[in-house]
C-alpha cells in the first residue's frame, strides 16, 4: 500500500476539504492550543460519511501529582501555580465534537494506573516521555523543600502498602462521523407509537410458561 509522510502542524492541516475517508489521532490532541479549531479542520478534510477516531489524555490524568504539588506549595510558599498540563474534561468532549459538525458520536473513558517507587520517579518518567508541563505561564522554579514535601504528601495520601505510588492516566476515546444522506437518522419528534409509560407494564405480561400452565 503506497504511503506518504507529511510533517505538519496539527493546528494548521495542509489538506484540502473532503480529502480523507478516515482521520485517526492517537494521544496528541492534548498538546493542541485551539482544540475546537483543530476538530473543525479535521471535520473539513473528511469526506462526507468519513469518520474521525481519536484518543487523547483526559482531565483526571495525574490528579495525584497535581493535588500533592498544590498542597505542598500552599504549605511551604503560601500559594500554588499550575505544574501539570491542562487537559480536556470528558464532559466537554462530546460538545466540542458536536460543535465541530460531527454526528453519531461515541465517547468512552479508560483509566490506566502505573505504579512507581515515588513521586520523583513519576516526574522523571513524564520528562523522559516529553509530557512535562506545557503551560506558557508555568512557574519556572519549584523549590527543593516543596518537592520533598509534595513527595511525602503523595506517599501519605495515595501510597500503596508495598511503598509504591500510583499515577493515573485517563484516556478519552472518541468517534465522530461527517454527515451524509446515507446515514441512519433519528425518527421525527412525535412519531413514536408506543409510550414510555407502557414500558413499566412489560414485566406484567404473561410468559410462555405461564400461558401453557393456564391452558393445562
Amino acid at each position: 500500500m503506497p504511503t506518504q509522510c507529511v510533517l505538519a502542524d496539527e493546528e494548521f492541516l495542509p489538506f484540502k476539504e473532503n480529502t480523507f475517508d478516515l482521520v485517526f489521532s492517537s494521544l496528541s490532541l492534548h498538546w493542541i492550543n485551539d482544540l475546537p479549531g483543530a476538530l473543525r479542520q479535521i471535520y473539513q478534510v473528511l469526506k462526507p460519511d468519513g469518520v474521525f477516531i481519536g484518543a487523547m489524555v483526559g482531565g483526571e490524568t495525574l490528579f495525584e501529582l497535581r493535588c500533592s504539588l498544590q498542597l505542598a506549595e500552599l504549605e511551604r510558599e503560601g500559594g500554588f501555580a499550575p505544574h501539570i498540563s491542562p487537559y480536556t474534561a470528558v464532559t466537554d468532549l462530546g460538545n466540542l465534537l458536536g460543535q465541530a459538525g460531527f454526528n453519531m458520536l461515541t465517547v468512552d473513558i479508560d483509566e490506566v494506573q502505573v505504579h512507581y517507587p515515588g513521586m520523583l520517579e513519576v516526574m522523571s518518567d513524564l520528562q523522559g516521555m516529553g509530557e512535562s508541563n506545557c503551560a506558557w505561564n508555568r512557574k519556572s522554579l519549584l523549590h527543593r523543600d516543596t518537592i520533598l514535601a509534595a513527595a511525602a504528601i503523595y506517599k501519605e495520601m495515595y501510597g500503596n502498602e508495598d511503598g509504591s505510588v500510583p499515577a493515573t492516566f485517563q484516556i478519552l476515546y472518541m468517534i465522530g462521523w461527517k454527515p451524509h444522506e446515507s446515514q441512519a437518522k433519528p425518527a421525527k419528534r412525535g412519531s413514536a407509537n408506543v409510550s414510555f409509560a407502557d414500558l413499566s407494564k412489560i414485566n406484567k405480561l404473561p410468559t410462555d410458561h405461564q400461558k401453557n400452565d393456564d391452558k393445562s
